[in-house]
């Protein structure tokens, strides 16, 4: 198999690193050739840091990949998040020099460089660019104008910036794992592409990615990315609540959290209760699962009412803005009981879980279609669809180069 046939996409996460290959089967969906998955060590909320133990977990997830697969990876797409991520809306023109031509895509990377060229906060740097509609010659609302005569093209567009050092120590990590990156991806936007429908996209939806450290939000409309959010809490601080609450360690708490956690405190009776192993020759604890869903609940309570915030300040109450599709939940947090009724319940929106199998083939195994790897599945479909695209990126590549 050809190494260009085939794409890998890394998800550096706070409690997992994953590495992930796929290529294109003859359908034109993705099918996953290879998995690897090693605990991430060095990565809090999304930000690597230490460098060393990031390095060793990243050299992990891609030696299994590789044994997986049986092939050598040599380049990757990383996703990134954390809680340095912010997004802006930006309008920009160019005059054309030749309006007696035809609009192509030489005109509108040239629009979208030029953005990238915008003066940011010092330490930030602009990670994407994605144009949402554009303005010839006045005539508003044009989704695409390649092939259209006109001497002013205009677009307004949805700009990620992030913080220069958290993806230079990114790049570095991946370089010294010995790996070229060849892409940076917003992981909002990676699942997203992972676990929704073109049909929910014009809708309108609110992806909700709830991860070990982050939470992320992306929010699409008319087809277009109109607004993307990282908020800095996740699966750990309920596993952290846990622990505190009911004074057990750590690895208890994520067990109990899996296994009998659930974000609904009604559901359980007064009398259930866990026993859990004392330390060294202590009693074993006693904890009703009523308080355990109870600390869960608080905490969950609270990371919906913040990205909750963030889609109203999109505007969602507003008609046109409406979000028709609700909301959609992935990443390993999405796999916590009762977390869609809860959802519902506090955002009055229609709600499923995501799973990455929109546009996986049908003979992936069960395992690569869990929530977990929607991330790591959209970082592969970005990448095998780089390709292609009409609007190329390099210009942040070669920023993150530097090392």
């Amino acid at each position: 198999m050809e190494q260009n046939d085939i794409a890998v996409g890394l998800d550096i996460g706070t409690t997992k690193i994953v590495a992930m290959i796929g290529r294109k089967n003859e359908y034109g969906k993705v099918e996953i050739v290879g998995i690897g998955k090693s605990k991430s060590l060095g990565v809090h909320r999304g930000v690597v840091n230490n460098i060393t133990q990031t390095i060793q977990s990243i050299q992990q997830a891609i030696q299994e990949a590789e044994a997986d697969s049986g092939l050598k990876i040599s380049e990757v797409v990383v996703g990134i998040a954390g809680q340095h991520i912010r997004s802006l809306q930006h309008s920009d023109y160019i005059t054309r020099q030749n309006p007696d031509e035809v609009i192509d895509s030489e005109d509108i990377h040239t629009l979208c460089n030029q953005v990238h060229k915008l003066v940011m906060l010092p330490g930030e740097e602009i990670i994407h660019v994605l144009p949402q509609e554009f303005k010839v010659d006045g005539q508003a609302e044009i989704k695409e104008p390649i092939g259209m005569y006109g001497g002013r093209l205009e677009a307004n567009f949805h700009v990620v910036v992030g913080q220069v050092s958290s993806i230079r120590n990114i790049g570095r990590c991946v370089k010294s794992a010995g790996l070229e990156l060849s892409a940076v991806t917003l992981e909002p936007l990676a699942s997203a592409n992972a676990v929704l429908s073109q049909e929910e996209k014009e809708a309108g939806v609110a992806l909700i990615d709830i991860g070990g450290g982050t939470t992320d939000l992306a929010i699409f409309k008319d087809g277009i990315i109109r607004h993307t959010a990282v908020i800095p809490f996740g699966g750990n601080v309920i596993t952290e609540d846990i622990k505190e609450g009911c004074s057990i360690i750590e690895k208890q708490a994520e067990l109990l959290k899996i296994k009998f956690g659930s974000a609904w405190p009604g559901e359980n009776k007064d009398n259930e209760i866990v026993s859990i192993p004392g330390l060294r020759g202590r009693e074993p604890k006693e904890i009703t699962l009523k308080n355990l869903s109870k600390i869960i609940h608080a905490r969950v309570v609270e990371i919906i009412d913040q990205v909750y915030l963030e889609i109203k300040n999109y505007g969602h109450d507003e008609q046109k803005k409406k979000l028709i599709a609700g909301i959609v939940l992935t990443g390993g947090g999405a796999q916590l009981k009762h977390l869609k009724q809860l959802v519902e319940y506090i955002t009055g929106m229609d709600t499923r879980i995501g799973y990455p199998n929109e546009h996986l083939a049908g003979n992936n195994d069960s395992e690569t279609t869990s929530p977990v790897y929607a991330t790591a599945v959209g970082l592969v479909m970005n990448s095998l669809e780089k390709g292609n695209n009409k609007y190329q990126e390099e210009v942040v590549l070669s920023k993150n180069q530097m090392v």
